[in-house]
Parts: structure tokens; C-alpha cells; sequence
């Protein structure tokens, strides 16, 4: 049976979830999982269906006949094929934690996504993502060459056809023109001591304070630094007979599970 995907935005009104399901019924799909929620304060409503075509029926014709209902609420819906990997960039700089994370969740299955390019500002990890038989491309950025560098990068985002950008650890400002045009398409990570802890070594700094939870948030990217909607944090607890080398480990380390929540729940659309 094939398995789809329905995500909608609307504005709250009483019988959506009843038109929803009885389309799908109508249509012979079965609902294995619907989450939503009402978001009291704009007055918007979301929702999220999981089912099967237990008929077959086509996704292209799903949505067309669904285009009635989505007109008489005001609704924003979107179908997807849950076969159909996302294909991500990965860029990073010298930090390889959340990289090698990411190969390894790819390479076992546990991260379902086509990694179609990592780029980087260094050749430190050229050989490893040729090792996993992922194109490799290092676009040097200076201060000179930034606006070229992007571009760049934005035609490799093109040609490779990638719905999403992941930023592990790659320590680059984004330019706002960039950031604007994969608005919802980059997703960041961080340890979570700013703006406590700002510069190079912010482990150094929570350590010397007696820090007794450090963390990591992963977020989307804006024009903002750092201030994008927040996807997926977690934290871990220090003790003072722990050194600075500890947290730095156990910092990356949490780094690299939240990455991979945050992208996991991108890519399910959640």
C-alpha cells in the first residue's frame, strides 16, 4: 500500500477534521496517524495526517479533489509521498561531529533523506564524504568573495534539486538574500549558551562559571543570527568533577542529537 502524506494551515473553523477524514475515507485511505493543533493566539489551525491508499489512488488525483475542500476553508495543504526522500546539502567547516552523525544515521537507514552534496569552507572532510560516494565541494568565503561564494552555492542547491540546507556546524554568516530564499529550507545548529557564552570557546567560559547544564538548539535560519524558530533543544548535566575537554565532548555530542531530531522532524514534515 502506498503511504501519503496531507499537512494543512488554515484558519480555525469547526468541521475541518471531519471534512478531512471523510475525504480520505471517501476516497478508500486509511488514517495511521493525525496530529493538530489550534493556535489560540493567532486564531490558525494545523494539521498533520499520516494514511495509506488502500485503493491505490493516485497522490496527483488526491490532491486534485481535495482542491474543493482546501478552497472552502481558506486551507494551505500540501500532499506528499512518504517514499519520496528529501534531498539535503550539508555544510560544514572544521567541526566534524554533526557530519560524521549525520553519515552514519544516513548510511544505517535511521535518517531517511538523499544526501545529494555536502559543501564546505575547508578540504578537512573531503575524503570522508567521498568515502560515502557523496559529490564534495569546497567554496572557499572570504569577506571579498562572499556574494560569488553564494552564488555558488545556491547553484548547487539548483542543479542537485535540494529541498533542504543543513548547517552542521558550518561557521558562516548566511547573507540575508540567502536566507530569504531558502526561507523554511535551512535548519541550524548551536550550543545553547548564547548570548551567555559568546565567541570561540564558549565551553571554556560555562566551565569556568560552574555551568551545571549545558545544551543545543537547532533552529531555522533567518536574516536574524540565531534567532530563527526554534525545531528541536536538549540539554545534559555537568558535575564539578568534570573538566572543560568534558564538556566540549558531551556539548558535541548533544549538538549531534539535536540536529538529527530537528532534520528528522523536518523531513516528516512535523
Amino acid at each position: 500500500m502506498t503511504k501519503y502524506c496531507l499537512t494543512v494551515a488554515c484558519p480555525t473553523k469547526r468541521g475541518i477534521v471531519a471534512a478531512i477524514a471523510g475525504y480520505l475515507a471517501e476516497n478508500g485511505c486509511n488514517i495511521t496517524d493525525s496530529s493538530q493543533f489550534d493556535d489560540l493566539q493567532t486564531n490558525r489551525f494545523f494539521m498533520r495526517v499520516s494514511f495509506t491508499a488502500e485503493t491505490g489512488a493516485a497522490l496527483a488525483d488526491l490532491e486534485k479533489g481535495f482542491a474543493t475542500i482546501a478552497k472552502s476553508f481558506a486551507m494551505t495543504a500540501k500532499f506528499h509521498d512518504e517514499a519520496t526522500k528529501m534531498k539535503v546539502i550539508i555544510m560544514v567547516s572544521r567541526f566534524g561531529h554533526c557530519l560524521n552523525d549525520l553519515l552514519y544515521r544516513w548510511r544505517i537507514g535511521a535518517l531517511p533523506i538523499e544526501i545529494v552534496a555536502v559543501i564546505s569552507n575547508h578540504m578537512d572532510y573531503q575524503k570522508v564524504v567521498v568515502n560515502h560516494d557523496i559529490p564534495f565541494y569546497c567554496i572557499k568565503v572570504t569577506k571579498e568573495n562572499k556574494p560569488k561564494a553564494e552564488a555558488e552555492q545556491m547553484r548547487i542547491v539548483r542543479d542537485t534539486g535540494a529541498e533542504l540546507i543543513v548547517l552542521a556546524r558550518y561557521m558562516q554568516v548566511l547573507s540575508d538574500e540567502m536566507c530569504r530564499e531558502m526561507s523554511g529550507r535551512i535548519i541550524n545548529i548551536h550550543h545553547s549558551f548564547l548570548p551567555s557564552f559568546k565567541g570561540a570557546n564558549p565551553y571554556k567560559q560555562a566551565y569556568e562559571r560552574g555551568v551545571k547544564l549545558i545544551g543545543a538548539t537547532s533552529h531555522y535560519v533567518t536574516a536574524d543570527l540565531d534567532e530563527g524558530p526554534i525545531i528541536e533543544q536538549d540539554t545534559v548535566r555537568i558535575t564539578h568533577a568534570q573538566s572543560a575537554d568534558d564538556y566540549v565532548s558531551l556539548g558535541r555530542d548533544v549538538e549531534s542529537q539535536v540536529l538529527a531530531r530537528a532534520i528528522h522532524a523536518h523531513i516528516h514534515r512535523r
